[in-house]
């Protein structure tokens, strides 16, 4: 189990540096993200939440099956991806981040996505197309390689109204029932 970086940590805004297959332990690194994505009830999960500012996600999408049959299976990791493409009319969906315990909201994303990447056998998949509730998990979580948290995709006049929820969370006030990496000094906001 791998403690989860908290909304305001600095990691969490680092953009990911592409790594290769020989970097140190990265195995047994992906199964420990597995393993705390799945103790934390996530759909995905970033090195950026793990304190690690490399470009790497793991997503496990079949909590979705019931409503979403084609997610029934879809465990993949993404080592140094690159979205290429994304196409469609913007759909609103519910999102939340084991980062930013007790807050959901809705964000707009485009619904297909064109990707390239290597999985856990440094196996390249180029300009893969990717659509619906799977793309939108590795959409938020690409992101996250990227140093963005899905809070900064709402209005100004959301993330307003939520500031207090936040300004909790990066204090460290919450109890998600998982281990979190608490920011060390006060973010200014």
């Amino acid at each position: 189990m791998l403690p989860i970086t908290a909304y305001g940590h600095p990691t969490l805004k680092k953009k990911g540096k592409e790594i290769d297959k020989d970097y140190p332990g990265l195995q047994k690194l992906i199964e420990d993200m597995f393993e705390t994505m799945y103790h934390s009830n996530g759909v995905g999960l970033a090195a950026q939440q793990i304190n690690r500012d490399i470009k790497l996600f793991v997503v496990d999408a079949s909590p979705f099956k019931k409503e979403h049959p084609e997610t029934d299976g879809y465990k993949k990791v993404f080592i140094n991806a690159v979205i290429t493409g994304e196409e469609g009319e913007e759909w609103e969906f519910e999102e939340g981040c084991l980062s930013v315990p007790g807050i959901n909201e809705f964000v707009k994303r485009k619904p297909v996505i064109t990707i390239s990447y290597y999985d856990e056998n440094f196996q390249y998949h180029e300009n893969e197309k990717i659509d619906g509730i799977k793309a939108r998990i590795i959409q938020h979580e690409y992101d996250h390689t990227r140093g963005i948290v899905f809070i900064e995709r709402l209005p100004q006049i959301k993330k307003m109204l939520l500031r207090g929820k936040l300004n909790d969370i990066t204090a460290g006030k919450v109890n998600p029932g998982y281990k979190m990496i608490f920011p060390r000094k006060k973010i200014k906001r």
